[in-house]
């Protein structure tokens, strides 16, 4: 524990510095960081200031070592660096930025000579010409940010120290150089001027969103360092987290500015956070739980809700939220799947009832055994189910009549008053059905505790109207069967993958939270709704409307891949929750990495082959050798699954399958449909039989003429599965089919040189 009264906090991208440096130096900083907490001018440290420079210090870590450090007040240091000895003298620069207010740091030297190592190879020299002729003059080299001026990119929020830097790119190679040592913002920033966004749309999209929200002081460091953009890390435990854990560990410790201020911001109502994969949603709803928890009073109860839409993804959370803040952090949140919990309220309404419950897949089985046994042959059991559960269920439907009433918007086929007519009977019919085997479906579950909620909330509400009539006398009544007072079971619920939630499932969890500040936190984005729930939040009691916000910087998938990725989504559009479109304009990454690559097979059988071999290529290539369980392999279907297994088990090549609680095993290649991958990220990603008339089913593009609105929702869902799967990958995504590719790959997958053998 420090007793000195000496602040220590390390700056952000100093960690990742530290990472790169031997095992003996890493070892020493740990060191060096007590003893500078203890005493910072201990003699072996020789802290010392660098000459010329009133605030750049350095002291020793190692013998080869210093590092470099910002005196912000008496006590009070940022080390900024770790560097060499020889490199101590570098041309360094730092500063508070004007727009954000945060410190940054920059070696001009090491920028340089990144630039400078990508610069393109020189032309091959062409024999000199037979016959005397004028040489020809080189074209010249346009910059990349020539149609923008040192004050407009300054305006932006770029460094400008850089901007001398900045002026001489010239290609895509040199930018990349600069963007990976030079300060966050101005790397995002021209990153997205690069990839074409007009300047409002960047000071609208990156730099507005991390301004400061008071006059910017560029001589008050102190205060600085207390700004968002000053992202650091000041514990010991923290510290070693990072470095430890590598990339992998970085989000327990380090939050981009927009995500800590969508993390600590106080909202008057239920709040949204959108964004495309690997921005960073679930990392900000995990911090948004932990702040939340910490401004509770102390107790044992569980007053925070978090869940998700499946039973995986619950378990991912609960194993994140412990690393993020240990048991301490878990005895005062609940976590659990959405469906689980609506499980458990039905059960404690209906003890004695024992109801299996069953998936939509094994629902439109029952209906197509009712549909049989009737004889029926005009409608189709997808349809049923679905009108069954996004219009019956959906609305909480009690009557005849009121299905006569019911709204079917986005349900694309007209239906008129005889048909409902009969499609109730036939829901009767099936529900009826259900009972006689003892099951039912989890949107009756959903549905069913929905209606036990809303009953508890009006309860609560008819109390607090009893009370505030009796100018606040309190009335006892206790809750039915529990001797307890009755109240809202959570004051906080957040809510991991919003887009996925049944209607039923958000009328529950709106009544199980009193309408006040803070209530409901939502992350979500539709673009990876991979299940046919489409609802708009409004219309189901829950009020977003000023109070949604959008991530756009993607952490885990690369430039490249995220290119591909979007050519997938095509000009499809999204809903965004609450009745209007959702886009990813903006949406970008800083990441670089090589090119996604498409493998074309005549059948199925080679194409398992393929698979099987490019892992054998990777094991034998120790420049792209990785444990096995960081390479998953993404199917349309169980059974080809269970083929790719074989195949891989037949070139002694071990895999591990993902069901719907997560893997089963802990070594070996990653196996599973589409569906089972939300949610996890791998360093390389297969993505098998994405091919015509499979990624889509063939029987989607039967409902092309027949029912086109219906059509368009598979085809969207389809698209996003396949988004999904290729935005798990950190380093590289190969996409194999058989046959004719899938028609959602467009040129970047199929003309690559692999797809051409």
């Amino acid at each position: 524990m420090n007793t000195s009264g000496v602040t220590l906090r390390l700056l952000d991208k100093a960690d990742k510095e530290i990472l790169k440096l031997p095992r003996t130096v890493k070892g020493a900083f740990f060191d060096f960081q007590h003893k500078f907490r203890s005493n910072p001018h201990t003699t072996g440290l020789k802290l010392q200031q660098l000459k010329g420079d009133s605030r750049l210090w350095s002291a020793r870590v190692h013998d080869e070592y210093r590092a470099l450090l910002l005196r912000l007040a008496d006590d009070d240091w940022l080390i900024v660096s770790v560097k060499h000895r020889k490199d101590v003298y570098n041309r360094l620069s730092y500063g508070v930025n004007q727009v954000t207010g945060g410190i940054e740091y920059v070696d001009l030297e090491v920028v340089e000579d990144s630039v400078l190592r990508r610069l393109p190879a020189p032309p091959t020299p062409t024999p000199a010409p037979t016959e005397t002729a004028a040489p020809a003059r080189p074209e010249p080299v346009r910059a990349l940010f020539a149609d923008w001026s040192n004050q407009q990119l300054s305006d932006l929020g770029v460094a400008e120290p850089l901007l001398p830097v900045i002026r001489t790119l010239a290609t895509e190679n040199q930018l990349l150089g600069l963007v990976e040592y030079a300060p966050q913002l101005t790397g995002e920033v021209l990153l997205a001027l690069f990839d074409g966004a007009s300047y409002d749309d960047v000071l609208d999209q990156v730099t507005r969103p991390v301004a400061a929200t008071e006059p910017v002081d560029p001589n008050d460091f102190e205060a600085a360092a207390q700004r968002p953009a000053t992202v650091v890390t000041t514990t010991d435990d923290a510290l070693r987290e990072a470095l430890e854990s590598g990339d992998f560990g970085r989000w327990k410790v380090f939050l981009h500015p927009t995500q800590a201020r969508l993390v600590e911001r106080r909202y008057n109502g239920p709040a949204r956070v959108g964004g495309g994969p690997g921005t960073g949603k679930t990392i900000v709803a995990l911090h948004r739980v932990r702040h939340l928890v910490r401004q509770l009073p102390l107790g044992r109860d569980k007053p925070v809700l978090l869940t998700t839409y499946n039973k995986n993804l619950a378990a991912d959370l609960r194993s994140r939220l412990l690393e993020l803040g240990g048991e301490e952090l878990l005895s005062r949140v609940e976590v659990s799947h959405v469906d689980q919990m609506a499980l458990r309220i039905v059960r404690e309404a209906e003890p004695g009832s024992g109801k299996q419950a069953i998936d939509d897949s094994q629902a439109v089985r029952e209906w197509r055994g009712l549909l049989d046994e009737l004889g029926e042959d005009s409608w189709d059991p997808e349809f049923l189910h679905d009108e069954w559960t996004q219009v019956i269920l959906g609305q909480a439907v009690g009557t005849r009549t009121d299905y006569f009433r019911a709204r079917r918007a986005g349900r694309g086929r007209n239906i008129g008053r005889a048909e409902r007519a009969e499609i109730w009977q036939l829901a009767e019919r099936f529900t009826q059905r259900l009972d006689w085997l003892g099951r039912q479906t989890w949107d009756q579950v959903a549905e069913r505790a929905a209606r036990l909620e809303m009953g508890r909330e009006q309860r609560i509400q008819n109390i607090a109207r009893q009370r505030e009539e009796t100018g606040g006398l309190d009335n006892i009544h206790l809750q039915d069967g529990s001797g307890g007072w009755l109240r809202h079971r959570y004051r906080h619920i957040v809510v991991d993958e919003a887009q996925d939630l049944r209607p039923a499932h958000w009328k529950m969890l709106r009544a199980m939270a009193p309408r006040v500040a803070d209530d409901l936190f939502l992350v979500g984005d539709t673009h990876q709704r991979i299940y046919k729930n489409q609802v708009t939040l409004g219309s189901l009691g829950i009020n977003i409307r000023g109070r949604s916000s959008k991530l756009s910087l993607s952490y885990r998938t690369t430039r490249q891949i995220l290119r591909s990725a979007l050519g997938v989504l095509a000009e499809t559009t999204y809903d965004d929750l609450d009745g209007s479109e959702e886009t990813l304009a903006g949406y970008r990454s800083v990441l670089s990495g090589g090119l996604p690559a498409g493998h074309a097979f005549p059948d199925w059988v080679a194409e398992r082959e393929g698979v099987a071999a490019l892992i054998k290529e990777w094991d034998v290539d120790t420049d792209t050798a990785i444990p096995h369980e960081q390479i998953a392999i993404c199917v349309p279907t169980n059974q080809m699954a269970a083929e790719v297994a074989y195949t891989l088990k037949l070139h002694d090549i071990d895999s591990v399958e993902i069901r719907s609680d997560g893997p089963h095993g802990s070594t070996g290649v990653h196996i599973g449909t589409m569906f089972r991958f939300k949610g996890l990220e791998y360093q390389r990603m297969v993505i098998a039989g994405v091919a015509d008339g499979i990624v889509p089913r063939e029987a989607v593009n039967n409902l092309r003429d027949r029912d086109p609105v219906r059509y368009r929702h598979e085809i969207q869902r389809a698209r996003s599965l396949l988004f999904v799967a290729a935005t798990r990958a950190r380093d590289s995504v190969d996409v194999f089919w058989h046959g004719k590719p899938s028609p959602f790959l467009d040129d970047s997958w199929v003309d690559t040189p692999e797809s051409a053998s």
